[in-house]
């Protein structure tokens, strides 16, 4: 029998289908906190949580938004230098986490800046509500507007023991109504968190499949140095499912095909400079994102 293959649909396939060519993100700091960090629901944060493991050093809270964007765009315009279009980040913790009236200064400002074409508003399914959401379905009628839920594990007692302060329900609840307002959105999610068998990871195919998304964003678990899931990991190393490189790879393919043929792929690993990584898991070596898709689409 010949075997099926399938195609690796990436969000920059979406961004050229919908507008045409592809949009390249600009990360920018608003100078958000989260409300598992500042007594709202908990202190601490994700215990997987270190900001600066992926935050770029252009982009900090105390300069202007649109000066983080200059930088951002110079920055890509070494890296990618077919990307012609921008879209500004708000990535740094949890962007829609403040007054109405505060969110509108931040997300205007970056809208003012001539070489942008809309916002990825990164957030957690706690931190939206029918104002917000309404807001941003004005927004989104002339402007790309998308946003990124960090949902991390479609299993309540995870969530609970990484100190996220929200449930897989309210992630159902929030995404049900950004999609019935017809704004764009990607979940995220994290694979390897600790009590979770490869079993009830591949399972969460189907939950994310009952899902109204666009898009869907996949990391592997990284221990970073310094982090209370550092500390755990060493505790209770027995507790985690660590991937290696080949075995996430064959992972993921499996679960991709899992997945409703209609729903985009924005990433499917996660890339920490060497620096950040706890010395107490297993390295994949200097392996570029790139050359993860390659291996993949090989798999596929």
């Amino acid at each position: 029998m010949e075997q099926k293959s399938f195609e690796l649909r990436s969000f920059v396939d979406f961004f050229k289908q919908k507008y045409g060519s592809r949009l390249q993100k600009v990360v920018i700091d608003g100078g958000f906190s989260c409300p598992n960090r500042d007594g709202e629901k908990g202190y601490g944060g994700c215990t997987f949580c270190l900001n600066d493991a992926f935050h770029p050093n252009y982009a900090t809270p105390d300069r202007d938004i649109h000066y983080q964007i200059d930088e951002g765009i110079k920055f890509h315009k070494v890296r990618y230098r077919k990307a012609q279009k921008y879209i500004a980040y708000f990535q740094s913790y949890s962007n829609t986490y403040a007054p109405l009236e505060r969110l509108k200064e931040l997300y205007s400002r970056a809208l003012e800046h001539p070489q942008i074409e809309g916002l990825v508003i990164g957030t957690r399914p706690d931190c939206v509500d029918e104002a917000k959401l309404d807001y941003l379905t004005q927004l989104s009628k002339n402007k790309v507007i998308i946003i990124e839920y960090g949902i991390e594990s479609c299993y309540n007692k995870t969530l609970e023991r990484i100190n996220r302060g929200h449930t897989f329900e309210q992630a159902r609840v929030a995404v049900e109504a950004t999609a019935a307002r017809g704004i764009t959105q990607c979940a995220h999610f994290i694979f390897g968190l600790p009590g979770e068998s490869l079993q009830m990871m591949a399972d969460e195919a189907q939950i994310i499949n009952s899902l109204p998304v666009t898009a869907v964003k996949f990391h592997q678990l990284q221990i970073i140095k310094g982090t209370a899931m550092e500390r755990e990991f060493a505790e209770r190393k027995e507790d985690f499912h660590h991937f290696t490189l080949n075995g996430y790879l064959d992972f993921i393919a499996e679960f991709i095909k899992r997945l409703r043929s209609d729903i985009y792929i924005d990433r499917f690993a996660s890339e920490v400079p060497p620096r950040y990584l706890s010395e107490l898991q297993e390295s994949w070596g200097l392996v570029r994102y790139q050359e993860l898709v390659k291996m993949l689409k090989e798999r596929l």
